[in-house]
């Protein structure tokens, strides 16, 4: 992985015209939106898009850009180069391992549909190069485009997935690695680093920004939820190879085409036994939601590694109004944190970032206050995917204070916190 290259000038506003081309506009500068505030980004908060990266179109929604006299913001109402055509603002769809410093700014028009479930990041163009507000969260290398042969990738899996008829998980996987080119699921394919082992076809929320379920007439899931347990045996089938032969290997229960996997506690002990009765090797990880801690204890004592907890927020109200949960609340989050921390196991955070809502300076001291009480020892940071202006209306988002900055609240967090890790991915711990 390359250092970061920051532009040599601002670039120009990006926008698509009426046939949904994307163009640049050097009359405005690119302009950046935390929260409900515009902001032109400073050079050295830009990079080049990274490769695997996509470029969205945004229904109903005009580009802002900065004026490049004043440095005011200023709304693209129409297409300068052919006036009164209509244009719509443009938006990033980052690739895994970078994490947004400002949304994209636009200006939403009435009646607008909502925006699929993906992140919306900044860009702009500059020397014949789209540039992202944002920066690399993670230097591994596991979800990089250049990581991935699609002709290799079709070969093992067709392969596996013959080899296996019978098991249904892997038949699943199938589909999540041809169909949705889900990263996880390629590598299991490709034998190497972190496999997923998705396990629960229900779930104990109603998250407004899940991938895997959402109800008639919301905007679509970008994928469709398993919909069966797994058995133990079906788990171990993939965990126990995969511990043994992969590089770095990590084996995950917990994934986007799944519910809660804390739901089906019994039959995750059941695999963590018959897994650890063959191999000694790899780390066992549990991605969840934190909400029934005595089940996390019931995994912890049969040899759960780590575990990654998610949450949009570290205040219990924006939780509780983005999880929608059904009987827990924040409360066992915390208290699923302290039981693998006595058991001394890895725990990370998977913090959902939104520019403009993470670096609100309240946010950002109930997080410094968990961390403090919970002491977790990595936070992932994870674009948010999701409508922004969507989810701060669903929170009820009121600042007090104009936000921190992305990248100040990230260099605070370091320097006060200089025993906490940052990163995008689940760790191997061997």
């Amino acid at each position: 992985m390359c250092d970061p290259v920051n532009p040599r000038a601002t670039p120009a506003l990006l926008f698509a015209n009426s046939k949904g081309e994307i163009l640049d506009y050097d009359g405005l500068n690119m302009a950046g939106a935390s929260g409900a505030d515009f902001f032109l980004p400073a050079n050295r908060e830009l990079i080049e898009l990274p490769e695997g990266s996509e470029l969205f179109v945004l229904p109903g929604r005009l580009p802002v850009g900065m004026d490049t006299r004043s440095g005011d913001p200023a709304l693209l109402d129409s297409n300068p180069y052919d006036p009164g055509e209509p244009v719509t603002a443009v938006a990033a769809f980052m690739a895994p391992a970078h994490t947004a410093i400002y949304t994209a700014a636009y200006q939403t028009k009435d009646k607008s549909p909502l925006l699929p479930l993906f992140a919306y990041t900044a860009v702009g163009w500059l020397d014949d190069k789209f540039w992202v507000a944002a920066f690399r969260s993670d230097g591994d290398i596991r979800q990089d485009a250049d990581q991935f042969n699609q002709d290799i990738i079709t070969k093992n899996t067709t392969r596996r997935l013959e080899q296996y008829p019978e098991n249904r998980l892997i038949q699943h996987l199938g589909k999540c690695c041809l169909t949705y080119g889900c990263p996880a699921a390629r590598n299991f394919f490709l034998d190497r680093w972190e496999a997923p082992l998705p396990t629960s076809p229900v779930c104990n929320a109603q998250c407004v920004g899940c991938i895997s379920l959402q109800p008639s007439g919301c905007c679509p899931s970008t994928q469709d939820r398993i919909q069966f347990v797994p058995t133990p045996q079906e788990l171990a089938d993939i965990a126990i190879p995969h511990l043994i032969n992969a590089p770095l290997p990590v084996v995950s229960f917990g994934q986007g085409c799944e519910g809660e996997p804390l739901l089906q506690a019994d039959t995750m002990v059941k695999a963590i036994r018959l897994i650890r009765k063959s191999t000694d090797k790899g780390t066992i990880n549990l991605n969840t939601n934190g909400s029934l801690p005595d089940a996390v204890e019931q995994l912890a004592t049969a040899g759960l590694d780590s575990i990654r907890i998610s949450m949009n927020s570290a205040r219990p109200e924006c939780h509780q109004r983005y999880y929608r949960p059904s009987g827990f609340s924040f409360a066992e989050l915390r208290s699923s944190i302290a039981i693998m921390k006595a058991h001394n196991r890895h725990v990370s955070l998977n913090y959902f970032i939104l520019p403009g809502f993470t670096d609100d300076p309240d946010e950002f001291a109930a997080l410094a206050e968990l961390i403090t009480s919970c002491k977790p020892d990595l936070i992932q940071l994870r674009n948010l995917n999701m409508d922004p202006e969507h989810y701060l209306k669903v929170v009820k988002h009121t600042p007090s204070q104009p936000p921190m900055g992305m990248l100040y609240w990230l260099n605070t967090l370091k320097s006060r916190f200089p025993e906490l890790q940052f990163g995008y991915f689940n760790p191997t711990l061997q």
